[in-house]
């Protein structure tokens, strides 16, 4: 045998295998990049608002916002009644120092920022934490300043921080300031500086198991899955988060496999649709939003009670309620709504203290032409998003069977919330959860509410501070029925109902948690989020 001949062959042989091995490798691993799918989801508005978590306002940038940052403590993944540690190590329990109340927070050493072009990763300390809080605390830096009166933050050590409160606050008040919601998602000091305000608008960076890729307007966000989570890498590869306001489109989009998740229509007929088609889900689950009408009671003529109590008569709770129908939609008599949280009213209170108004056209018609106001005309803007546009169009119909014209125009949904908050709309038509009654009272009917205190009302402060302040939870719990019995008695406000979420799904696709209710009012997509093949 020629050796020489044998040894060339064995070279040309392991070369060969080299180069196999080296491709091997690479189709494996292109191999492993596919079994990790992006997941392709379908949002009912045109395009986002703000993606600063502290001034999200709309649910498509809270969807985001909730998918790229963490809080302190978080909701436990589909189901609000329960809080569990998040960037903090533990829940700690409250402190006195005099008359002060202190909540010491301790910082997990493990949670990264992400890198952004403007930015390295790091990790997150304490100092990231204080700023992000005392930026929450600020009006120009946060649309939900008001919540966070009377609190001074500070970073004791690299990994504690404290927050000492002028007057103590009960747990259920005072948790839901630090938990994955508004202002208490936790942004990253060195990146925010570095991107600047307006940039972390378009470009947001957290410590969430998701972080921002690309924008393009009106159409998509791109996010991708942060690798170097805490929790451990996501199981998806990112999220293709697309903005496809028609929603016929958006179900074709889902039927036809364009799409895996989307935001489906708030309405039983919906839910039975695609529960019957093979192969697609639909979801129902809480947290119910409350649609309640806001009136602006410094605006000529809504400043004459007359006139506001004429609107509120004109109004039928049930024509808002079909729009739906139930189980999607279930009634409420406050703002707060008693069925989701402490502090509101439910029908019989409400019919106790007089304040569960009936439609009464006739008697809508005599208080307008008492206050001179037989033939009112006015403009109003809605959203594209049929939760609003399809309640304000009903509330037009209502207002003409008493001589009143409203002249609705239809915006984009990001139009709209930076519209009404510059007082475009005397009558304004809100669709929102807040975790806590006092957040409610806080952001939409007191001093502090700022912009979304729409109706432009103060009548209710003391209250709210007593509230806020009590330490036994059946006083604070009456307080808050008190300030919504008085927003009803002044005519500034009327709740319609609650709607609660709406998603369908390919029957492939697993959250990760079961769905009772999402604060963030999308079905919660984390690292353990799934595309099945």
């Amino acid at each position: 045998m020629d050796h020489r001949r044998s040894r060339k062959a064995l070279g040309i042989f392991a070369a060969a295998m080299l180069i196999l091995t080296t491709l091997g490798g690479a189709l494996v691993g292109s191999a492993a990049a596919q079994e990790r799918p992006t997941l392709r989801f379908g949002t009912n508005a045109a395009d986002l608002t703000d993606l600063d978590p502290h001034f999200a306002s709309a649910t498509q940038d809270r969807n985001i916002a909730d998918m790229v940052f963490n809080g302190l403590i978080r909701y436990a993944p589909g189901n609000i009644a329960e809080f569990e540690p998040d960037l903090a190590t533990t829940i700690p329990e409250p402190a006195m120092n005099g008359t002060q109340q202190v909540w010491t927070f301790t910082i997990r050493d493990d949670a990264m920022c992400h890198a952004s072009p403007s930015s390295e990763a790091y990790a997150l300390t304490s100092a990231d934490v204080a700023f992000s809080y005392q930026k929450a605390a600020t009006e120009d830096t946060s649309g939900v300043s008001g919540v966070y009166a009377g609190i001074t933050v500070a970073a004791t050590n690299p990994t504690t921080v404290t927050f000492t409160l002028e007057a103590p606050l009960s747990p259920a008040v005072f948790l839901p300031k630090v938990a994955n919601y508004a202002g208490g998602y936790v942004v990253c000091q060195k990146a925010y500086e570095a991107i600047g305000a307006d940039g972390f608008k378009r470009q947001p960076v957290g410590t969430g198991p998701f972080r921002f890729e690309s924008y393009t307007p009106q159409n998509s966000i791109q996010l991708v899955a942060n690798d170097e989570y805490f929790r451990g890498a996501p199981k998806l590869a990112g999220v293709d988060f697309r903005f496809i306001a028609d929603s016929t489109s958006r179900e074709l989009a889902l039927q036809s496999g364009e799409l895996d998740v989307i935001q489906g229509l708030p309405e039983t007929q919906f839910v039975d649709r695609l529960n019957d088609t093979e192969g697609f889900a639909a979801d129902v689950f809480g947290v119910g939003e409350v649609v309640f009408l806001n009136i602006n009671s410094e605006a000529a003529p809504f400043d004459d009670p007359r006139v506001r109590e004429a609107i509120i008569l004109a109004m039928s709770r049930e024509s808002h309620i079909a729009l739906s129908g139930s189980p999607v939609a279930e009634p409420v008599y406050s703002v707060v709504p008693a069925d989701l949280v402490p502090g509101g009213l439910t029908q019989e209170q409400a019919e106790a203290a007089g304040v569960n108004y009936q439609q009464d056209l006739e008697r809508a018609r005599a208080l307008l032409a008492e206050a001179g106001q037989s033939n009112l005309t006015f403009d109003l803007i809605t959203s594209e998003q049929d939760s609003y546009r399809r309640n304000y169009e009903v509330m037009a119909e209502e207002l003409r069977q008493v001589g009143v014209t409203a002249n609705i125009e239809v915006v984009q949904h990001a139009a709209m919330h930076t519209q009404i908050r510059e007082g475009v709309n005397p009558l304004v038509i809100y669709v929102a959860f807040r975790p806590v009654a006092d957040t409610y009272l806080t952001q939409f009917f007191s001093t502090s509410g700022g912009t979304t205190n729409f109706a432009h009302y103060t009548a209710i402060d003391d209250l709210i501070v007593e509230a806020r302040q009590a330490s036994d939870p059946a006083q604070q719990e009456e307080l808050w029925r008190q300030a919504n019995t008085q927003i009803l008695k002044d005519f500034v406000a009327f709740p319609l109902m609650y709607t609660n979420q709406v998603y369908a799904r390919s029957e492939n696709v697993d959250y990760g948690h079961e769905l009772v209710s999402v604060a963030q009012l999308y079905p919660g997509i984390d690292e353990t989020t799934m595309v099945n093949s």
